[in-house]
């Protein structure tokens, strides 16, 4: 019996993210969600931006990770801002923790996505850019643009 690769449908994306932060190593976590959270967030209605993950008490922590409440859903929705439990083995979150621990590093979710029909979170250990480490990555990627539309016209002629 051959096993078959993950199917994995994204449902957020943070692009702001990869703009914004140097991305050092990533990781895969689950997310602890209520209710009518998960149709919420299989509809795309989940915002990534201004969201960012912190070890507290032990464990690991989303925070500001916007999910409007499914308008299908009862009364009883969750708070769409609340604080959601990451779900990671205890020795990864300790590693993670003392990583955070250093000067300039942040945990930033970059995607939310469905795997094998279950709610994850990729997030990423990340360093902040300086302002000109950002116009020097916009600036190689419009290189990059012309120079692939000039290959293009080269292959065309």
């Amino acid at each position: 019996m051959t096993e078959q690769a993950p199917e994995i449908k994204v449902l957020v994306r943070n692009r702001k993210a990869r703009h914004l932060y140097h991305i050092l190593e990533t990781f895969e976590a689950g997310i602890a969600l209520q209710g009518c959270e998960v149709k919420s967030v299989r509809t795309g209605s989940a915002n990534l931006v201004d969201c960012y993950a912190a070890v507290k008490n032990g464990s690991l922590f989303l925070f500001n990770m916007h999910i409007s409440p499914y308008p299908q859903g009862n009364r009883e929705n969750p708070d769409p801002t609340r604080a959601r439990r990451l779900l990671m083995h205890k020795r990864e979150v300790h590693r993670l923790a003392g990583k955070v621990a250093q000067q300039g590093q942040t945990l930033v979710p970059l995607s939310l996505y469905l795997k094998h029909r279950r709610v994850k979170v990729e997030i990423a250990l990340a360093k902040g850019k300086h302002a000109y480490d950002k116009k020097k990555t916009l600036k190689e990627r419009d290189i990059k643009r012309e120079t692939d539309r000039e290959m293009r016209q080269r292959g065309r002629e």
